[in-house]
């Protein structure tokens, strides 16, 4: 491996953490001087807590600036040559800046909307199948949540499925296992604090 894919490789992923991680919500509520994110509702800085927090229209802007940090980590590895695992592995980790932000105590979101940006860049027919199933979910259900976890999941389920029956290269699927696994690993996590806090 020379020292060009090595620093193609770091600035890629490197890239997409420190991008990844950049707390909209919590930036623009300081810019409408509006409350903090953290400190309502479900305590995250993405789209669905902002909207709570501080109504739809910066929750669009958030959710716009949160969704171009998975576009970002998709297309850059791409335009810089970096191939397949890079591109994936740039994803994962700007899904894993978004929850775990560096510049604000490794908090954040759940990862959707990193996650859908993608989507958007790599399978942009896949991501337009799953809104109306998203939004169809939280409209049946009531819950954010749910309507995340099932795009994320069918979404997944697709790519997988086109990798497998076209015979694309196995490492699309860094990106497509990967990117919904760690949306439920997030909520799982959340969910199981949730019930640690109920029993005090």
């Amino acid at each position: 491996m020379d020292t060009t894919t090595i620093a193609v490789g770091v600035v890629s992923i490197g890239g997409a953490y420190l991008v990844g991680g950049i707390p909209w919500g919590v930036v623009l509520a300081r810019l409408v001087g509006g409350p903090d994110p953290r400190t309502q509702g479900s305590g995250r800085t993405g789209g669905a807590n902002v909207l709570r927090v501080l109504g739809p229209r910066v929750a669009a802007v958030a959710a716009i600036l949160d969704l171009l940090k998975g576009s970002l980590a998709a297309a850059v590895p791409g335009l810089l040559g970096a191939g397949l695992v890079i591109q994936g592995i740039a994803i994962l980790v700007a899904i894993i800046g978004h929850s775990r932000s560096p510049y604000i105590g490794f908090r954040g979101g759940r990862g959707v909307s990193p996650a859908f940006g993608s989507l958007v860049v790599l399978w942009p027919l896949v991501a337009l199948a799953t809104i109306p199933v998203f939004f169809g979910t939280i409209r049946l259900t009531h819950y954010s949540s749910v309507g995340s976890l099932t795009a994320t999941t069918l979404a997944g389920v697709i790519v997988v499925s086109i990798v497998l029956i076209e015979g694309l290269p196995l490492a699309h699927l860094i990106y497509a296992i990967g990117a919904p696994a760690l949306i439920w690993y997030f909520r799982s996590e959340e969910h199981t604090s949730e019930l640690q806090s109920r029993q005090y």
